[in-house]
Parts: structure tokens; C-alpha cells; sequence
């Protein structure tokens, strides 16, 4: 398989993959500090009711999918770069295919053409092969 795009195109998608992990670090840093501050246990230990302690079970479960959606996020980049590294960016991983430019454009971490991202999604998550 060979990438699609050439040496320019490669330092334009290695520019937005890293600017996108600087943000997705930020991120991180900003709800693990939150976290920090704001523990399960002092949310706990000010609600009065079952409704209260359900927003605080809420709030703890949504700052822990950002930080698991980012951490995703990040190996995805973490991929790519390497794909980038090796010269073999913009093809799709399951079928070899390019990666249409724009669809890079929108996300420079895509690891499958759009035919195969679907097809990827529609797969129950029991037989979807782990992706790197």
C-alpha cells in the first residue's frame, strides 16, 4: 500500500496531527485537573439527595469519557504520524485504497477510506478487530 499524498502534503497533514495532539493534551490536562478538584467524593459529600448523587455519578462518568475519548483519540494520531513517518498516509488500512484528501482534510487521523468506515461501524463490536 502507498500513501496518496505527496511531500508537501505530508508536512501540512503532520502539521495538523500535532497541532490536534497539543489541543487533545490540553484537554487531558484540563479535566484530570478537574478531577482533581473536584473529586467523586466532595460531590458525594455535598449532595443531599438520590437525584444529587445521580448528577454527581453524571458528572464524574462524563469527565472520564472526555479524557477516554481524547486518550482514542491521541493513538489514532499516534498511527498516523507513523503512517506519515513510513510513507504510507492516505491509504485506507483495510482495503489498500487511497483515503479521499478531503476526508484527510476533516479528520488527518483517518485510518479507512469512507466505504470501509462504514463497513467498520456497522460490524457488531464483538467481531470488529482491534485497531491500533
Amino acid at each position: 500500500m502507498c500513501g496518496i499524498a505527496s511531500p508537501l502534503d505530508y508536512r501540512r497533514f503532520d502539521s495538523l496531527l500535532r497541532t490536534r495532539l497539543g489541543v487533545l493534551r490540553r484537554e487531558i490536562r484540563e479535566a484530570l485537573l478537574r478531577a482533581d478538584t473536584e473529586s467523586y467524593g466532595e460531590l458525594a459529600g455535598r449532595v443531599h439527595d438520590a437525584e444529587e448523587e445521580a448528577l454527581a455519578d453524571l458528572l464524574t462518568d462524563v469527565n472520564l469519557a472526555q479524557i477516554s475519548r481524547a486518550v482514542e483519540e491521541i493513538r489514532d494520531i499516534d498511527s498516523a504520524l507513523r503512517r506519515i513517518a513510513s510513507r504510507t498516509y492516505g491509504g485506507c488500512l483495510d482495503c489498500g485504497e487511497p483515503i479521499d484528501p478531503e476526508r484527510l482534510g476533516i479528520y488527518p487521523a483517518a485510518k479507512r477510506c469512507l466505504d470501509c468506515q462504514r463497513s467498520h461501524e456497522s460490524r457488531p463490536a464483538a467481531i470488529r478487530p482491534p485497531s491500533l
